[in-house]
């Protein structure tokens, strides 16, 4: 289910974040000890308040570099342009970092700050220790692939992110469609230089790639039938803006010239580019195809987990897992009086039309207003589990049709921290066949509410926290909340319907299942036929999620794996915090610890509850 989605931008995590940590890297800065005690007669706190004004404009820094980005934060600074991704401008990012780090290094004495300052040091320097490998890898990566493309993600952002709340606003609205030219001619000059290279998208990614960038580029007012999304988007922002028509009239005019010029040309490249880059396209395997496949897998799982977990590990932990969660589901299978193997018992609910909604857009819109009442039970008894909840409102949405063909199942997200956005758990409904009514409440707690939403709505709102802090984030980690978030729903009282509880534990095996293809095709050489089957065997999804659950596993390596990863983690610390608090642990003391600090990676995420079990439990002092 991640993506946590970030829009087209916002997702440049700002301080080199690549979707994880690197294991094994967490700097060993004596000083930085969360357990250090303070000398006696320093100046503590005006040390604290000099750095929070360092970590604030360095952020500002590096959220400058972005101009997508900053929009993504409700500013309107270089509101008329779009991000520089050219190999250069990534370089001038990192060469940000590492100067910022050996500033701060010189800069700060550790000991003269508080504890939660000295993690936000050390969490600094772990991040551009992260960009280091991220950026190692960087042309490994692949621009087009299963679950979303930098075509489709473009208008995403100008629909959900610019505001139009003046004339100005919609000059710009303007301008950066006249820069999509320039953007998306560095989106193919990317694609053919990682194509020379023999970084090339497996085959199965170019019929949907071309389908969604042409989609992108019809009607009206471009051929084709229909309105494009855009321009109703910016027909609506202008429409409603306090001027004259006139006005209004040239502001219409202008965006109609840029769409059909400089816009189209822009997405026109990279159709081209993706042409040449088909022509060289040969398999559907894992990245072990790759030039230094290994290696690069390898990182790619230091970056996913945060840990030094190898696929052989990660592999058997899959296994394990599998085992244990479908020794579950047998129960409840005999709980309904089901006499079938349980694979019989999944291709009963796959395929028994009480289980889903008709593919109409009445279907449609029962799944959304059931995802919406669960997200509103939970909502209710939230209080009883958790001190703090997020003040961003949360909304369920379905994916936008032109978009359907590489959406991932499900995602979020995050809300503007002006609130002008709110949080948004997406859908993609475009075959109402292939969702389950079971399935429907675990996905609504895992993408919205206790999920994704108190973890990450919640973390942008920490006072006295680094914005690098807030807005960064480790894949496993959020991802491992998710997971969590579902089986809590369980223990605040919902899955009532055994069948619903069956679809629990089927997106549990779900993620388990990840763990063992993810390794299968990168690290063992699984094909994508062999990789479906096991899908088939093992789990409860349908046809088409088990063939986009593939192929977005094997154009994403190791980002899978950190559901279970980091859910297995925050389980383990639990039962440790239960064991040795015994009567005097609160369960939503536990969860203010866990979230109480924004994404951390899982070795930082052991650190605070062992201090908070050290402290004898309470209310933490984070």
């Amino acid at each position: 289910m991640r993506r946590i989605m970030i829009s087209s931008v916002a997702a440049l995590a700002l301080y080199a974040v690549a979707g994880g940590a690197v294991a094994g890297t967490m700097p060993s800065i004596t000083a930085l000890s969360l357990t250090q005690s303070q000398a006696p007669g320093q100046n503590t706190q005006s040390e604290d308040a000099r750095l929070a004004v360092w970590f604030e404009d360095a952020y500002q820094a590096r959220l400058a570099l972005s101009p997508q980005s900053m929009t993504a934060m409700g500013m309107k600074t270089d509101y008329d342009k779009l991000d520089d991704n050219s190999p250069e401008a990534q370089a001038r990012g990192l060469a940000l970092a590492e100067a910022q780090l050996a500033e701060l290094k010189a800069t700060f004495d550790p000991a003269r700050l508080s504890p939660q300052n000295r993690l936000s040091v050390r969490l600094f320097e772990y991040q551009v220790e992260q960009g280091r490998l991220s950026d190692k890898w960087r042309d490994w990566g692949f621009q087009f692939a299963a679950n979303g493309n930098p075509t489709t993600s473009l208008p995403v952002f100008m629909i959900n992110n610019h505001r139009v709340d003046t004339v100005a606003d919609a000059e710009a609205y303007v301008a950066r469609l006249v820069d999509t030219e320039r953007y998306m001619g560095q989106v193919a000059d990317t694609l053919r230089d990682r194509t020379a290279k023999g970084i090339v998208s497996p085959m199965f990614v170019f019929e949907p790639s071309f389908e969604n960038t042409r989609a992108v580029i019809s009607g009206a007012p471009f051929a084709g039938e229909g309105e494009n999304p855009v321009w109703a988007d910016i027909q609506k922002k202008v429409t409603a803006l306090d001027t004259d028509q006139a006005t209004k009239d040239r502001l219409l005019a202008s965006a109609r010239e840029a769409l059909t010029g400089p816009y189209k040309r822009g997405f026109d490249a990279v159709l081209a580019a993706l042409g040449e880059a088909q022509a060289k396209a040969d398999s559907n395997g894992g990245v072990w195809r790759l030039p230094d496949g290994e290696a690069y897998y390898n990182a790619r799982l230091q970056l996913s987990t945060t840990t030094t977990l190898t696929a052989d590990e990660i592999h058997n932990i899959g296994l394990a897992e599998v085992a244990r969660i479908q020794a579950d589901m047998e129960k409840i299978k005999a709980q309904v009086g089901f006499t079938g193997t349980l694979q019989e018992f999944f291709t009963f609910i796959k395929t028994d039309p009480q289980f889903q909604y008709p593919n109409t857009p009445e279907g449609k819109e029962a799944f959304l207003a059931q995802a919406r009442g669960h997200v509103e039970d939970v909502m209710k008894i939230a209080p009883q589990w958790f001190s703090v909840l997020p003040k961003a409102a949360l909304e369920v949405r379905a994916v936008e049709p032109f978009r359907e063909a590489t959406a991932s199942i499900a995602f979020y997200m995050r809300p503007s921290p002006d609130g002008s956005r709110p949080g948004i758990y997406y859908m993609n409904l475009s075959d109402m066949t292939q969702v389950l009514k079971p399935q429907i409440e675990g996905i609504s707690y895992h993408e919205g509410a206790p999920g994704h939403h108190f973890q990450i709505a919640y973390a942008q709102e920490l006072e006295g926290v680094p914005s690098f802090r807030r807005f960064g984030g480790y894949g496993v980690y959020s991802e491992g909340w998710g997971l969590y978030a579902e089986q809590l729903g369980k223990e605040m009282g919902f899955y009532q319907d055994p069948y619903s509880d069956f679809g629990r534990l089927s997106t549990e095996l779900w993620r388990a299942v990840r763990l063992v293809l993810d390794t299968g095709l990168h690290a063992k050489r699984w094909s994508r036929e062999q990789a479906m089957d096991y899908f088939r065997q093992n789990s409860l999804l349908s046809e088409r999620d088990i063939v986009k659950e593939v192929e977005r596993y094997i154009t994403n390596p190791g980002q899978a794996v950190s559901y279970k990863i980091g859910e297995l983690k925050i389980f383990e610390l639990r039962r440790k915090a239960q064991a040795a608090l015994g009567d005097r642990f609160d369960i939503r003391d536990f969860h203010t610890v866990v979230l109480g600090s924004g994404a951390v990676p899982l070795e930082v995420l052991e650190e605070q509850v062992d201090r908070w079990i050290a402290q004898g439990g309470g209310q933490p002092a984070l």
